[in-house]
């Protein structure tokens, strides 16, 4: 039985499915001639991540197809609700990347409070001629300890985000429509944790009251925060995004960073990937990264693993 893994499979996920009698291919297929290959091939597995959208016209065109597979959590590009009234299995990872993007979120956030995102740019221009003047402007920062995290949305990585701010010393509030509260662990390297609950609160206290707010929500039918949701935010607050292009107005946002209502905000995704807005890419206050937040070896591994495990349950009698 043949697995199509359209945007890559780690090494352990390979050999896992390997071991169990399929057969795994991982030729990057053209978005455009994926049917064609499943039907060529007799692909029974299709695994992808974010870049192959499966749609109803692949989905309609490939009667070999039993499963299809996201390799992370969010599964926008898939037409779940279609694939599975056709009785395709389709599977995500949602637990393997959720330390990954948190760690990128204070990557971003220790950026922004010590404005990494600027000075690493200043530095290789300037840094032989004007040292002090440098060190003059990025002489204002300040620490995370003792300041407010919102977090909109508390599941997997919303909880996995709180964990790291609490070990930081950091007042966390969240806020989600689906969770009322959670039971909150820090491990410690020793096997010492504590726990602590968390209740979440309405979305318009917690924009009220953070220093910093983070997103970690799925797509939305238009913005989670524009204009108005600025508005009501502390003046100096900073926007960190490793969640969902599209959930945050981009040119409200702009508007924002230049009238320092939002000190600086830190940007995963965008709303025209893969070609974000130029005010953007330009503009001075904001930390960029292009997607990245599963996109660690640990992270790759565990999905690619985790995959490998549900097709091989769904599947062992079929091989």
């Amino acid at each position: 039985m043949k697995i199509l893994a359209n945007d890559g499979i780690s090494k352990s996920g390979i050999a896992l499915l390997e071991n169990a009698g399929f057969e795994v291919i991982t030729t990057k297929v053209a978005q455009e001639q994926v049917a064609n290959y499943i039907n060529t091939h007799k692909v029974a597995v299709l695994l992808v991540r974010s870049a192959t959208k499966v749609r109803k016209d692949i989905i309609d065109a490939c009667p070999t197809l039993k499963i299809i597979g996201r390799g992370g959590v969010g599964m926008d590009n898939i037409d779940v609700d279609y694939a599975i009234s056709k009785d395709i299995q389709v599977i995500n990872t949602p637990a393997s990347s959720s330390n990954s993007v948190a760690e990128l979120v204070f990557a971003h956030l220790f950026s922004g409070v010590r404005f990494l995102y600027d000075s690493n740019r200043n530095m290789p221009l300037e840094g032989d001629t004007n040292f002090d003047g440098l060190k003059k402007a990025y002489a204002n920062g300040i620490e995370l300890r003792g300041k407010t995290i919102g977090i909109i949305g508390f599941g997997r990585i919303g909880q996995a985000v709180a964990k790291m701010a609490l070990g930081l010393g950091m007042k966390v509030i969240a806020s989600d429509s689906f969770v009322g509260k959670a039971l909150i662990r820090v491990e410690f390297y020793n096997d010492q944790f504590i726990d602590l609950e968390i209740a979440t609160e309405p979305i318009a206290e917690l924009m009220k009251h953070s220093d910093f707010i983070t997103l970690h929500v799925p797509s939305q039918k238009g913005y989670l925060i524009a204009k108005a949701e600025f508005d009501s935010m502390k003046d100096g607050v900073g926007i960190i995004n490793c969640s969902r292009g599209g959930i945050i107005n981009e040119v409200d946002l702009v508007e924002a960073l230049d009238s320092k209502k939002v000190a600086f905000a830190g940007l995963d995704v965008f709303m025209d990937e893969p070609t974000p807005a130029v005010q953007l890419l330009m503009h001075s206050n904001i930390s960029m990264t292009p997607h990245i937040g599963a996109a660690t070896v640990e992270a790759q591994d565990r999905i690619g693993t985790e995959l490998a495990e549900q097709i091989i349950t769904l599947l062992k009698h079929e091989i």
